[in-house]
C-alpha cells in the first residue's frame, strides 16, 4: 500500500475554540513535509490528531490510506512517531526497550532480534544496548526513540520538534540520520521551531526531490510549497533597512524593515537608487524572512 498522509477541512475544537481551523493538505508518499507555526499554531495537535492520540473535531485524515478514526489500529501499524519528550523507559537498558517496543508489535523471533540490532547499529547505539537508558545523553535518547519507531518497519514517520533541547553537534547528526531515512523513500512529516533544520532537510539532496513547507498560524495553512516556490512567491532579494528611533513603526520590538524584491538583482538595483544607503543592506531572502512575512512575528 502506497504511503501517504492526507487532510481535508480538519478541524479540533476545544471549548469551541478552534485549535486546527479547516486544514487540508495532502503528503505524497517518499516526501519529507514540514509544518512550521509558532507555539500555540496547531503543529502538535495534528501531529497528536494524525497518529491517533486526539480525534479531529471534523474533516477526513488518513495515514497509509487508513482512516484514523475508523480505523486507528491498521493506521497505527503503519506509523512511527518521534516526540519532543523523551518517551523511552529511564529504567531499562536500550535493548529492553527496542524489545518491548517489538513484543508490543507482535514482531515474532528471529525477526525481532535482527532488526533491534539492524536499528541499533543504524543509529550508533550497538555499543550502549545493555546500558541503561538513564545514563545516556540527550541525543542518544533521542536516537533511541527513532531506532525504536522504525522496528516495526512503519511507512511513515511523524517526527514532532525531533531535535529540540539538543546542542549544535547532535542536531545535526539526527539531521543526517533523517535525511537519510528520507533518501531511502520514507515518508516524514516534521514539525520543528528552526528554520535552519527545515532548510537543511527540505532542500534538495542531490538528486531527491525537495521537501514541501507549511507554515501554519492560527490553526490555518496560511502558506505551502518548497522553499525555492516560497523565494519565488514571495521574493528572492531582500532589502533591510534599520529604522532610526523617531521613524515610525520603530518600537522596542521592531528595528529593522525588510522589503522584498522578485530577484537580487532588483533589490541591488533599488539600493543603488538610494540617496542615503546607511543601515541598508542586499541578501538572499530566506525562510525566516518569509515566516515573518507571513505571520508578522518571530517563530521562537
Amino acid at each position: 500500500m502506497t504511503a501517504t498522509v492526507l487532510l481535508e477541512n480538519v478541524y479540533k475544537l476545544y471549548n469551541n475554540v478552534p485549535v486546527v481551523n479547516d486544514l487540508s493538505f495532502n503528503i505524497e508518499a517518499g516526501e519529507i513535509f514540514a509544518l512550521l507555526g509558532p507555539n500555540g499554531a496547531g503543529k502538535s495537535t495534528t501531529i497528536r490528531m494524525l497518529t491517533t492520540l486526539t480525534k479531529p473535531s471534523q474533516g477526513r485524515m488518513e495515514v497509509a490510506g487508513y482512516d484514523v478514526v475508523r480505523q486507528p489500529m491498521l493506521a497505527k501499524r503503519n506509523i512511527g512517531v518521534v516526540l519532543q519528550q523523551i518517551s523511552v523507559d529511564g529504567d531499562l537498558s536500550v535493548w529492553e526497550n527496542m524489545e518491548l517496543h517489538g513484543r508490543l508489535h507482535h514482531i515474532a523471533n528471529p525477526e525481532r532480534q535482527r532488526l533491534i540490532n539492524q536499528w541499533l547499529e543504524y543509529v550508533e547505539l550497538v555499543d550502549r544496548r545493555d546500558s541503561l537508558v538513564k545514563t545516556l545523553s540527550g541525543g542518544m535518547k533521542r536516537r533511541l526513540q527513532i531506532a525504536r519507531a522504525l522496528l516495526h518497519q512503519p511507512q511513515i514517520l511523524f517526527l514532532d520538534e525531533p531535535t529540540v533541547g539538543l546542542d549544535p553537534q547532535t542536531r545535526r547528526r539526527l539531521w543526517e540520520i533523517i535525511r537519510d531515512l528520507n533518501k531511502q523513500g520514507m515518508t516524514m512529516l516534521l514539525t520543528t521551531h528552526y528554520m535552519d533544520e527545515v532548510e537543511f532537510l527540505c532542500d534538495a539532496f542531490g538528486s531527491a526531490k525537495p521537501g514541501r513547507i507549511g507554515i501554519m498560524d492560527a490553526g490555518k495553512l496560511i502558506s505551502l510549497g518548497t522553499l525555492k516556490q516560497l523565494r519565488s512567491v514571495h521574493g528572492e532579494g531582500l532589502v533591510t533597512k534599520q529604522l532610526s528611533v523617531t521613524e515610525p513603526g520603530n518600537d522596542s520590538s521592531r528595528g529593522w524593515e525588510y522589503l522584498f524584491f522578485p530577484t537580487l538583482e532588483e533589490a541591488n538595483n533599488y539600493l543603488n537608487q538610494q540617496p542615503n544607503k546607511t543601515g541598508m543592506m542586499v541578501r538572499p531572502s530566506n525562510l525566516e524572512d518569509i515566516f515573518v512575512e507571513l505571520t508578522g512575528r518571530q517563530l521562537n
